[in-house]
């Protein structure tokens, strides 16, 4: 069976190998009307997530990481409902974004912004005017004919698809495709899509003859990485990922959002655009509810409005049948397709020391840790299956097993026990520089909700119930210990995170609230300034923290040319 889908595998590597060989020869050049994108749109949340990435995208075009004579530009979010989240899921990217994700390899490393334009690189010279939509916390790898291109010039919406599991299918966008005449299957086809279910269950997708099964003994890994060697069953659906919209759609959507003026409601571009395209396509869709953040009185009535604008518009799908979606927006996906992911590993080329000063790792371990633009000292220890991030770790520094650990600075003898989540944030508060780290737990469920101070109780931190911790750290439960919404309290809005003024203080301050809370010792929080993630959010010094990645950066730098000539002395 192995060596049946090695071939597969082996075409998908050289495939991805190939367009990031072709992107890091445009890095740093004039690029020439049509041979790249025109313009690079990304979206914010907030006006302070606008300032990250634009000081992030200026870093970049300075140090000549991106193709140049692009517009690169950021689009905040009007008030009133998102489009832009937070990344609640995985908080490390939430304070400079997830599309600014680093990822362990290159040198400078890439993050998710370079390895999408590595991805999409043959895109643009294939495309009709129009807009391409995708999200920052994905990875799509294809392997197609080499003589072969994904062309999007056909009228209206254009997807592309990737055969997954049933299992996987109830977590994303699931086509139900027009019957195709041909039997054998090709690395690329073109289909007309019926209708598009959002997240549906199982029982849907048999009721509205979404499932697929083979038409010979193809054999492949399926796409959908959840379940990383799952090869093809005997039955299977089509997954969604990036969508592109021709020019006349997309002018038709700016007409009808310049006639309504300022949304009220969350409009999600994958769900309200595409259920409401395809023949099949029906407006029962617009009742349900089970997947918004968050329910408006208008929502209902704009999604019926959108699907009346929309309906009878074409929606083309782009089959790739020897493909992989990846999907990194939750602690436990980062942390497994970084470091146990052999898969992804071997198509990208992931290191486990990635531009970062530590001894090496031994070549026969085969779940390793992962380190990205970071110095450890030479007596520091991280096990296996732990992600450290732009982080400075001193002497005897320990890191157990499953961690996150993200800008921190650690510079004395610590633990940091398994399943930790740290993550350090420059602060500008009244004109002064502060730091603040949020620790909790990697399975932690930042989102989750209750509306009154009574069900505090339901909260759980570094798994234990959230009321105990408050013990431990002597807090009490009252409507200051939560910032924002006051009928929303979550993890996300506890007041519990020690304001600090120096980096590696609140550090350590953070990491004994952690071991505080595992030996179930007394630690108290009273004397401290506290704030909440959320608030962190609002005081973060975007570039602080740049300042501090680009030491470390500039660091090993000087450390690997100082190596390179004692090497050729």
């Amino acid at each position: 069976m192995e060596a049946e889908s090695a071939p597969a595998g082996e075409s998908l590597r050289e495939a991805t190998q190939r367009r990031l060989l072709r992107f890091s020869e445009l890095r740093g050049k004039s690029m020439a009307a049509g041979e790249f994108w025109d313009i690079v749109a990304i979206t914010a949340a907030d006006e302070k997530q606008e300032l990250a990435y634009k000081q992030q995208l200026s870093e970049k075009l300075k140090k000549k990481e991106l193709p140049l004579g692009v517009q690169y530009h950021v689009f905040v979010d009007p008030a009133g409902a998102k489009i832009g989240g937070y990344s609640q899921r995985l908080p490390s990217a939430s304070a400079l974004g997830k599309i600014f994700t680093a990822l362990p390899f290159g040198s400078p490393i890439y993050q998710m912004l370079e390895l999408k334009l590595a991805m999409y690189i043959d895109f643009p010279s294939h495309m009709n005017p129009g807009i391409l939509i995708t999200c920052a916390d994905d990875i799509e790898l294809y392997s197609i004919g080499e003589s072969e291109f994904i062309r999007f010039d056909k009228p209206g919406f254009t997807a592309l698809a990737h055969p997954s599991s049933l299992t996987v299918g109830t977590t994303h966008g699931v086509f139900v495709l027009e019957p195709c005449n041909h039997l054998e299957y090709r690395d690329l086809e073109y289909r007309s899509c019926h209708r598009f279910l959002h997240k549906p269950s199982v029982e849907e997708m048999y009721e509205f003859d979404a499932v697929c099964r083979p038409r010979n003994f193809f054999q492949q890994e399926f796409a959908g990485s959840d379940i990383p060697s799952l090869k093809l069953e005997p039955e299977y659906v089509y997954t969604d990922s990036l969508f592109y919209m021709d020019h006349k759609t997309a002018k038709k959507l700016l007409a009808f959002y310049e006639k309504i003026g300022t949304l009220h409601c969350e409009i999600d571009a994958y769900g309200d655009f595409l259920q409401a395209l395809g023949p099949g396509a029906t407006v029962e869709y617009t009742k349900n509810t089970s997947n918004v953040t968050k329910e408006e009185s208008e929502l209902v009535d704009m999604r019926q409005r959108i699907f009346h604008l929309l309906k009878g518009t074409p929606l083309n799908v782009v089959v790739l049948n020897n493909s992989k979606f990846y999907h990194i927006g939750t602690t436990e996906e980062y942390l497994f397709h970084f470091t146990a992911d052999s898969s992804l590993k071997s198509e990208l080329g992931l290191q486990s020391i990635a531009f970062s000063l530590f001894p090496s790792i031994p070549e026969c371990s085969t779940n390793k840790p992962c380190i990205i633009q970071s110095i450890l000292d030479s007596t520091c220890s991280v096990t296996p299956g732990s992600v450290v991030e732009y982080s400075r770790l001193g002497p005897d520094v320990s890191v157990e097993e499953n961690c996150i650990i993200s800008g921190a600075y650690v510079k004395t003898t610590a633990v940091l026990p398994a399943y930790s989540f740290v993550c350090s944030l420059s602060l500008k508060m009244n004109g002064h520089l502060k730091y603040s780290t949020m620790a909790c737990g990697v399975q932690d469920n930042l989102k989750k909700n209750v509306k009154t101070l009574s069900d505090v109780k339901l909260l759980q931190f570094f798994g234990v119930c959230f009321l105990s911790c408050l013990d431990i750290w002597n807090l009490k439960v009252t409507e200051e210990l939560f910032s924002g919404n006051k009928t929303c309290l979550s993890l996300w809005n506890a007041r519990i995170f020690p304001v600090c003024s120096s980096l590696s203080d609140s550090v350590t301050t953070s990491l004994k609230m952690l071991n505080a809370v595992q030996s179930k010792s007394a630690f108290s929080l009273n004397n401290y300034k506290l704030l909440s993630i959320e608030e962190m959010l609002f005081y973060k010094d975007i570039e602080d923290m740049i300042t501090y990645r680009e030491q470390i950066f500039l660091e090993i730098t000087l450390n690997r040319k100082q190596s390179d000539l004692e090497t050729s002395y």
